[in-house]
């Protein structure tokens, strides 16, 4: 019944259990702590070259040297676009998770839809919407002409950003829908049928039965958005690689770390150290309030 023996069956769960908890040390919990080492040197991304620990010299120049207006002005971008992102995607997930939930003909061909920029990942989604706005002849271009005006669209200094929040949006809605959806779907018919004999129909039914029930999905898909929105670079790198005020801070230590002729590893690891601290302080105010609110309700 034990081939190898009772005592190695009483080790198989751990040495299971240790294969991802080696793998989360090497590939997340390593490079986690080589990024705080990392903050407090004045390593640069040159081969060859020595390196040497300045303590917290990289805090203060994150804080203190000439372009610190420049990285203040991306950390107050992030906290903007955090928070249009996390308002409208979570507000477009529900409605549209509200409406397929409704059992509509073709509701698992809509599903798969409006999931569908999930799948295509950042890099495709960001080439459709630079074709699609295109101001050499797109068909966003083209509209704008029938109404006699035009736009540089990613590359405007004034809705360069809106848009970007725009694209982000498109594209992680479909992940707020189904979480909503999951949520919804969860819920006991019963008590839709109990509030009915009650009164509670429309707005009520919704207010009173449903939010309350699908508070355990919004504390999720709130949490996941604050989270990905704060740490969000890769869509401003391909469509429009930082510039027109597009910066955030997440952006600022891909750009410091990688921007050919001004890598600077020891400070891109202080950026996103002080990256850090700020997505845990936000997520956690969130989550402590989201919860208080379950138990509220």
């Amino acid at each position: 019944m034990y081939p190898f023996g009772k005592g190695t069956a009483r080790l198989l769960p751990y040495l299971l259990l240790g294969i991802p908890l080696l793998l989360y040390i090497f590939l997340g919990f390593g490079p986690s702590m080589v990024t705080v080492i990392f903050s407090l040197t004045d390593a640069t991304g040159i081969p060859g070259q020595s390196w040497n620990f300045i303590g917290l010299e990289n805090y203060k120049t994150f804080f203190t040297a000439s372009n610190a207006s420049d990285r203040l002005a991306s950390a107050g971008r992030s906290i903007y676009f955090a928070f249009a992102v996390v308002i409208i995607q979570n507000a477009v997930g529900l409605i549209m998770a509200i409406i397929i939930n409704k059992k509509l003909r073709g509701d698992v061909f809509y599903r798969a839809v409006f999931f569908l920029p999930v799948v295509l990942g950042v890099t495709v989604s960001g080439l459709i919407w630079q074709l699609i706005a295109n101001p050499l002849g797109g068909p966003a271009q083209a509209i704008l002409n029938w109404f006699g005006t035009s736009s540089n669209f990613f590359g405007d200094y004034n809705i360069a950003f809106e848009l970007i929040i725009f694209v982000q949006i498109w594209m992680y809605m479909g992940y707020s829908m189904i979480i909503f959806l999951a949520g919804l779907q969860s819920i006991p018919k019963d008590l839709y049928e109990a509030g009915y004999m009650d009164g509670a129909a429309g707005w009520k039914s919704f207010k009173n039965i449903t939010f309350p029930m699908i508070a355990p999905s919004f504390t999720v898909n709130m949490l996941l958005s604050i989270i990905g929105a704060l740490q969000t670079f890769d869509i401003i790198y391909v469509l429009t690689g930082g510039k027109f005020n597009t910066t955030t801070l997440a952006f600022d230590v891909f750009g410091t770390a990688f921007s050919s002729g001004r890598a600077d590893y020891g400070l891109a690891s202080a950026v996103a150290m002080v990256q850090f601290v700020f997505v845990f302080i936000v997520s956690m105010v969130a989550l402590y309030y989201l919860r208080k609110r379950e138990v509220d309700m």
